[in-house]
């Protein structure tokens, strides 16, 4: 599982023209999922995510947690992220998960955030969505299960 974590003061997702998620200060998730991948370690990765401490303190320094923050959570489905570009100029989607079983997973983790964070919102897994956000920093991270679990 890879996901691009960007630490946002906003950020929403429109499909279709309608909004689907919007949220304040937090995180925008964009999710990949791999064949490989399972509620395991999604759950690992949401876990990692909670705790990290990117959030500036009184004094300035990165030492918040999102829940010490009151922070938001916009998770947003992305095979692209599984893209592999080493041959030729197309790239190739083989290594992003099957529609089936990484639509299954995007739900669990689109469960275990609402459950982890204090407002949750979301994007239409498969669909042409227009994300939009304000970076804050800007402080991205690239979070990726085969390195960090």
């Amino acid at each position: 599982m890879k996901i691009v974590l960007q630490r946002v003061l906003e950020a929403k997702v429109e499909v279709e023209g309608k909004i689907t998620g919007q949220i304040g200060k937090g995180y925008l998730l964009l999710v990949g999922i791999s064949n490989q991948d399972n509620k395991e370690i999604a759950d690992k990765m949401i876990e990692k995510i909670s705790r990290l401490r990117i959030f500036e303190d009184e004094d300035g320094k990165i030492n918040l947690s999102i829940d010490q923050v009151g922070g938001e959570v916009l998770v947003v489905s992305q095979f692209t992220l599984y893209a592999d570009c080493k041959k030729g100029n197309r790239p190739s989607f083989v290594n992003a998960g099957s529609p089936d079983m990484a639509e299954e997973l995007y739900e669990h983790i689109k469960k275990r955030c609402d459950e982890l964070f204090e407002n949750t919102g979301c994007g239409v897994f498969g669909a042409e969505m227009k994300v939009s956000l304000v970076n804050d920093g800007p402080f991205t991270l690239v979070l990726d299960s085969k390195e960090i679990l």
